[in-house]
């Protein structure tokens, strides 16, 4: 059992948590500009399809995340549209976009791709890796974090970098005070639907890069909802962090690690449909600790 637990099973957590990492970054912007989106699975999803068809037809990953990013912030737009302009329920709408997306990419995949199920295809360029010799030579850092696309290192670049835009700057300041009250905020010359399609338009790009992490950096290939729940948890972790980029990094490490350990498992007999449940399993166990505490969406009493 020891043997489960090392440097490899780490850097596969590393590497595993990103798409749920950036995901629920982007979430957690959406919760401080007072938008709870639960479109998050169907944005990553979005953005997995769009990096697979953007790297296939135009010939490189860079295009491929362009196209991620452009697919999610699409479908995060709809969102804005329908719940911030049209008032529609947030979360009907964004279990609705989460269907929709299912289908549309599983529909695409077959008149774009010409492929069901599953598209691989040798001329699809994936997420190159960053492997640099000196790295490498430093000992147990240089096993643990070489190997990775620059969308994992951009991931956790990501945490201080919105943790500074929220708490030390002027738009982050007005961003938490539209979600916090957006009549008050209004008050003082503050646009709220500006500041909450910002929001949006951020969390385009953060699940954006999640998709296109997932189809072209884990793998190099897309499959229907190949997400796999990882927006849903993504969500789980916005609560459990407390929508405070720290706290999400957290929460997604713990999620990952479950998934990485979950992975493990199946080289010791363990089959996929029991070690498939770990990460849904810790985050029902979450939800119940975190309803037993009292917490509201945002980690307050």
């Amino acid at each position: 059992m020891a043997d489960l637990f090392d440097i490899q099973l780490l850097h596969m957590t590393l590497r595993t948590v990103v798409p749920v990492l950036l995901a629920a970054l982007g979430g957690a912007l959406c919760e401080r500009a007072g938008l709870f989106n639960v479109a998050l699975e169907g944005m990553m999803l979005a953005g997995a399809f769009g990096a697979v068809v953007g790297s296939f037809f135009l010939g490189g990953a860079g295009w491929g995340v362009l196209a991620a990013i452009a697919a999610a912030t699409a479908i995060g737009l709809i969102l804005a549209v329908l719940s911030l302009n049209l008032r529609a329920n947030e979360i009907v709408v964004g279990i609705s976009l989460n269907l929709l997306v299912v289908g549309l990419t599983t529909f695409l995949m077959r008149v774009v791709l010409g492929a069901t199920g599953t598209f691989h295809h040798p001329d699809l360029q994936g997420l190159p890796q960053w492997s640099p010799e000196w790295l490498q030579a430093v000992p147990v850092l240089g096993r643990l974090l070489s190997g990775h696309t620059p969308v994992v290192w951009a991931a956790y670049l990501a945490v201080p970098i919105l943790t500074y835009f929220l708490f030390q700057t002027t738009i982050g300041l007005r961003l938490r005070a539209v979600g916090e009250h957006a009549r008050a905020a209004q008050t003082l010359a503050v646009n709220p639907l500006r500041m909450q399609y910002l929001a949006v338009v951020l969390a385009g790009v953060l699940t954006g890069l999640a998709g296109a992490q997932l189809s072209l950096g884990q793998v190099r290939i897309f499959q229907e909802n190949m997400t796999a729940g990882r927006g849903f948890i993504a969500l789980v972790a916005v609560i459990f962090g407390r929508a405070h980029p720290t706290g999400v990094l957290l929460a997604s490490l713990l999620f990952g690690l479950i998934d990485a350990l979950g992975i493990r498992l199946q080289g010791v007999g363990l089959p996929s449909q029991v070690t498939g449940l770990l990460p849904f399993v810790v985050t029902l166990l979450t939800l119940v600790a975190l309803r037993g505490r009292g917490l509201n969406r945002q980690g307050t009493a």
